[in-house]
């Protein structure tokens, strides 16, 4: 009879201790701003077109509120995912962030501190007994500033077990005629569209009313090249880019077999560092290849849930534009952007309200869904707005 326990005991030993901090050895770049704005599907012109930039209120270009992941390590997963899980993998379960303020600009360098926060053991489909733990990254700027704090949660499940419930079976790319991809194609321009419209200008709280929709947002298809270029933008994976610890060693985390690597080592990376970088191998492949995908029981490559979490904060703040934020965004992902789908956002104001600091906000809740209507997250965020 098969042992269908997830031995969880290890995690006791990490809770609330910090570990060890990240940066990158350069100060970040506009080039690092253009990659990921490009990787995430985000035609925003203040963070990649130096003219409209330069209009702004920045007078230069910004970094997207989602670029922050993309200056921190192993997606924010780190602190959520220490401790050892014997014969286990890892999928992201979704993030909470809040925003303090301060902007990161070229120049600037991030400074990340990670705690462990807590863990809790669920029963699921997808994998029987599951493990849901979270932890705590703060984001601070060279000068001390905290800008940003991401609780992430990921997903820790016995792969075998996965692959015995095998609860997710579509293995087939979509088929997509030409008359459908050129529609998806149209389709994209309602959401960019509406970011040129407003261009510069103030989205006033006076304005929106509690039950407006959000304009739909679509992208994709998703293929291995989008995954691939999400996964090149995240600057941790570029050799040589960071100060490397190994508080997130696949093998010390119980990673099973092929997929435990030398992800991230700072050892390995200066002897092969392909062996490394988390494309060809190690845990993170699974997403770039369908062999692999389907040995941690996902039935084809799939997109990176920090992704996800950066699609719902652009969504948020495209719409607010230049001069409003997006202060909260607590997301939880139900399923992952498989190759060959497209992702369909919406959101709906659904409060209007003025917190304790004086800010006027909005609170809005958003879906995503894929081109059944399966839905691949959901999320309620507070985005700042100015007043007349």
């Amino acid at each position: 009879m098969t042992d269908k326990t997830l031995d969880c005991s290890d995690l006791d030993n990490y809770i609330g201790k910090p570990l060890t901090p990240f940066t990158l050895k350069d100060p970040l770049h506009n080039m690092d701003f253009r990659r990921w704005a490009q990787a995430m599907h985000y035609p925003n012109l203040l963070h990649y077109d130096d003219e409209f930039a330069a209009r702004s209120r920045y007078g230069r270009l910004v970094a997207p509120q989602s670029f922050t992941i993309a200056a921190g390590e192993g997606h924010g997963a780190c602190p959520a995912g220490v401790g050892n899980i014997p014969d286990s993998h890892l999928i992201f379960g979704g993030d909470e962030w809040w925003f303090y303020g301060p902007r990161l600009f070229a120049g600037d360098q991030v400074i990340l501190q990670k705690t462990p926060f807590d863990y809790v053991v669920k029963e699921t489909g997808f994998a029987g007994p599951t493990c849901f733990q979270r932890g705590d990254n703060d984001y601070y700027k060279q000068d001390g500033a905290l800008f940003a704090r991401q609780r992430s949660t990921s997903i820790r499940y016995r792969r075998d077990l996965a692959l015995e419930k095998g609860s997710l079976t579509q293995t087939d790319d979509p088929a997509w005629t030409d008359e459908e991809l050129a529609d998806i194609e149209t389709r994209k321009l309602e959401y960019i569209n509406m970011m040129h419209e407003l261009g510069h200008g103030r989205r006033f709280w006076d304005d929106c009313n509690v039950g407006d929709a959000l304009p739909v947002r679509v992208f994709g298809p998703h293929s291995v090249a989008s995954f691939a270029t999400e996964w090149r933008s995240y600057l941790m994976t570029v050799w040589g880019a960071a100060h490397r610890n190994r508080d997130c060693d696949p093998g010390a985390l119980g990673y099973v077999g092929p997929m435990a690597g030398f992800e991230m080592d700072p050892i390995e990376e200066r002897i092969n560092p392909e062996n490394t970088d988390g494309a060809y191998i190690g845990p993170s492949r699974g997403h770039l290849f369908t062999r692999w995908a389907q040995y941690v029981g996902m039935p084809r490559p799939y997109g990176y849930g920090a992704s996800m979490g950066a699609w719902i904060i652009d969504y948020l703040a495209g719409w607010a534009g230049e001069w409003g934020m997006v202060v909260h965004c607590n997301s939880q992902y139900r399923g992952p952007a498989f190759s060959g789908d497209i992702t369909l956002q919406t959101g709906e104001i659904v409060d209007k309200l003025t917190d304790e600091d004086g800010r006027s906000l909005v609170q809005i809740k958003t879906k995503m869904a894929n081109q059944d209507g399966t839905v691949m997250a959901i999320a309620t965020a507070e985005v700042e707005l100015p007043k007349r």
